[in-house]
């Protein structure tokens, strides 16, 4: 975690295949949860792909129309591709299948950098048993409101995992 007044104390980045279901959801759900704990100047979050078919499209219609029921909007997200690079601008890095945990291991140089990898759902302990969350691309909008739903859990889950200490870090760094 950085401690700098002036930097969020913890980066996040969620990543799926495309950037435009799963990765997305998470990210603007999570922003939203954040905002409400009045940590969104410490906590940065952002999403990718691992593939780069995607880059610079909106999130999938059926992401955003799940986000919208649920009372969020989607509607400024675009997609990019992971970099590995990124690994050194990130705290955690969440996947949401053993596909992108795969990829990314394979560009992570480290074990440093392997270490930021973790299932989303490792974070929920009602859902550990199956680390999986489906991806909803070739589905019905309730398969997209259920992966909504599971997205959510798993963040409410990481965010009260995560608060204290990203609390913590927020307020001993230093004013400036």
């Amino acid at each position: 975690m950085a401690s700098n007044g002036s930097q969020p104390v913890f980066r996040i980045c969620f990543v799926c295949t495309g950037n435009i279901c799963r990765s997305p959801m998470a990210e603007i759900i999570m922003r939203e949860f954040v905002k409400q704990r009045g940590l969104s100047e410490a906590i940065q979050l952002e999403s990718a792909g691992t593939g780069e078919w995607h880059v610079g499209e909106k999130a999938d219609p059926r992401t955003r129309s799940a986000l919208t029921r649920a009372g969020y909007s989607g509607e400024q997200h675009r997609a990019k591709q992971f970099d590995p690079e990124d690994f050194r601008r990130f705290d955690l890095l969440l996947t949401f299948d053993r596909g992108q945990q795969r990829i990314l291991r394979t560009w992570a140089e480290t074990e440093t950098n392997r270490a930021l990898i973790q299932p989303l759902l490792s974070f929920d302990p009602a859902r550990a048993h199956n680390l999986e969350v489906p991806d909803p691309y070739y589905g019905t909008d309730e398969l997209f409101d259920e992966v909504r739903d599971t997205i959510e859990q798993a963040c409410t889950q990481l965010l009260n995992q995560i608060e204290p200490a990203v609390r913590a870090a927020r307020d001993s760094a230093p004013s400036r």
